[in-house]
């Protein structure tokens, strides 16, 4: 599997998810479930890959995203 998030892209993406995340000891009643929402972007920044970059044909991998 090639990468397609970068390293800049993948902290930033990581750091949000992580902040969204976090959203969900602070948020009441039913908006603290949308904070479930930042499992994505740490996904995709752990993983260095996503599925909507693959769609889209983006890459922000210097490398060209090969797996090494």
């Amino acid at each position: 599997m090639s990468f397609n998030v970068g390293s800049t892209d993948r902290m930033l993406r990581i750091v949000a998810g992580i902040v969204i995340l976090g959203l969900f000891f602070v948020l009441d009643g039913n908006f603290r479930w949308l904070a479930l929402i930042g499992i994505v972007p740490l996904a995709t920044g752990l993983f260095r890959w996503c599925p909507a970059y693959a769609l889209l044909g983006l890459n922000t991998c210097g490398n060209a995203g090969k797996a090494a």
